[in-house]
């Protein structure tokens, strides 16, 4: 893909922006695990932690951009991409049991680990959206980890303010899915010159994830709405 053209940025900044918000978790795993650092190695753990983490990510992500090149392989990563769009809107609020380091090395360790445990959704997205090029999958990590690592606090603010951005996150998931599906080799024969089948497969799949994840949420409001209600003197 050439880096001059219009695909290849709309496709960075895609990347750049699934990283951002699938990295909130990411984020609050980087602060527990350095907690109980001196001030003086908490930006040290958390440089070197993270740039393991880089590596392996890139190296998780460069294996799956090649195993998605295996026949099917495409279409199963496609529909695990679209359950990872929904449970992105539907997510719940919970904790995470993080064993901060008492030591810089340990504490490195811990962003390493929790964050391979934690970034497959991350992986498959990214592979997904890279559109089997690596330089694009480099590119997007270098530009969005510093952002994770600095501006983690203030996204993690912005997506509490203004939920939708989460639904736009939500839809760039499914888009991508949805791309990643008709894109697998048996199926891109299947549908042929016919652009206008992809496309209308494009908004089913993004309609409904997003469609799925609002009646969800709109369910669990009601819900805990009645249960506050409920505990109210009469």
């Amino acid at each position: 893909m050439n880096p001059l053209t219009l695909e290849f940025w709309s496709a960075l900044i895609t990347i750049v922006f699934i990283d951002l918000v699938l990295a909130g978790d990411n984020a609050i795993v980087i602060g527990m695990a350095a907690r109980n650092l001196p001030k003086h190695q908490q930006k040290a753990a958390i440089l070197w932690g993270m740039a393991g983490a880089v590596a392996i990510r890139i190296a998780a992500t460069a294996l799956v951009v090649y195993l998605l090149k295996v026949p099917w392989l495409q279409l199963a990563g496609g529909l695990l991409l679209v359950w990872i769009a929904y449970k992105l809107l539907v997510q719940e609020e919970g904790g995470h049991d993080v064993k901060a380091g008492n030591t810089l090395w340990q504490s490195v360790w811990t962003i390493i680990a929790a964050d391979a445990a934690m970034g497959l959704d991350n992986v498959i997205a990214i592979a997904g959206a890279s559109h089997g090029h690596l330089l694009l999958v480099v590119l997007g990590l270098l530009i969005s980890i510093p952002i994770i690592i600095w501006g983690s606090t203030l996204f993690i603010r912005l997506l509490g303010r203004f939920p939708w951005i989460i639904y736009l996150g939500g839809g760039v998931l499914a888009y991508t899915a949805a791309k990643m599906i008709t894109h697998e080799r048996h199926i891109e024969e299947l549908i042929g010159d016919r652009t206008w089948v992809a496309w209308i497969f494009y908004a089913v799949v993004i309609v409904g994830v997003l469609l799925a994840g609002y009646a969800v949420n709109a369910a669990r409001a009601r819900r805990t709405a009645w249960q506050e209600k409920s505990r109210e003197p009469h």
